[in-house]
């Protein structure tokens, strides 16, 4: 009878210890769910206020880097739109950049899983969360974008979205991004 209860003791344990090891598995970072809700926070002000360096000016466009940065993206950029029409910015965050589709797949997965995993705070400390679903992509295709929406009553976020973007670039080269932006309104989701 101890000898059953020693080992009922030991298994809890170590099943108590392992949790924490699943949930780091399964959740977002602490500073990426940061890093991510300072630059949803700063959508408000079109991402000035985490605007680097201007890295490209062709005059249509104004790419600059990003002062905060996604744990894990290769580079983070905002681009600034200089029309009539469109006076915007987006935020863009490369996660993956190789010929190898396997891997691109996986960071895919991965990118679309930390963003609708991170639970953010709003300004009035209320939680917020982007939902939505992954497209599955086909190799042959050459590209998938799953669009998440931002669960918040704010209207100044009605139109504001992430995509995790798959492209397959050039002959044999896939990139995995992150797009916080606003969509057209000619989107049917809208």
């Amino acid at each position: 009878m101890r000898k059953a209860i020693i080992t009922s003791l030991l298994f809890l344990f170590s099943n108590i210890s392992a949790f924490p090891q699943f949930y780091k598995s399964v959740l977002p970072s602490p500073e990426f769910t940061s890093a991510l809700q300072k630059i949803v926070l700063d959508f408000r002000f079109n991402y000035k206020n985490i605007k680097d360096s201007l890295i490209i000016d062709d005059g249509g466009t104004q790419t600059y880097g990003s002062a905060i940065k996604l744990p894990g993206a290769k580079e983070c950029l905002i681009t600034y739109y200089n029309s009539k029409i469109d006076t915007s910015a987006s935020w863009q965050a490369t996660f993956y950049r190789g010929s190898n589709y396997s891997e691109a797949l996986r960071a895919y997965q991965n990118t679309f899983r930390l963003v609708k995993k991170s639970h953010l705070n709003w300004i009035d400390h209320s939680l917020m969360r982007f939902t939505g679903y992954l497209e599955t992509p086909k190799e042959e295709v050459g590209f998938a974008t799953s669009t998440l929406l931002l669960d918040l009553e704010d209207k100044r976020y009605k139109r504001f979205v992430a995509e995790v973007d798959l492209v397959k670039s050039g002959f044999d080269n896939w990139e995995v991004q992150l797009n916080l932006l606003t969509k057209k309104q000619d989107d049917e989701r809208f």
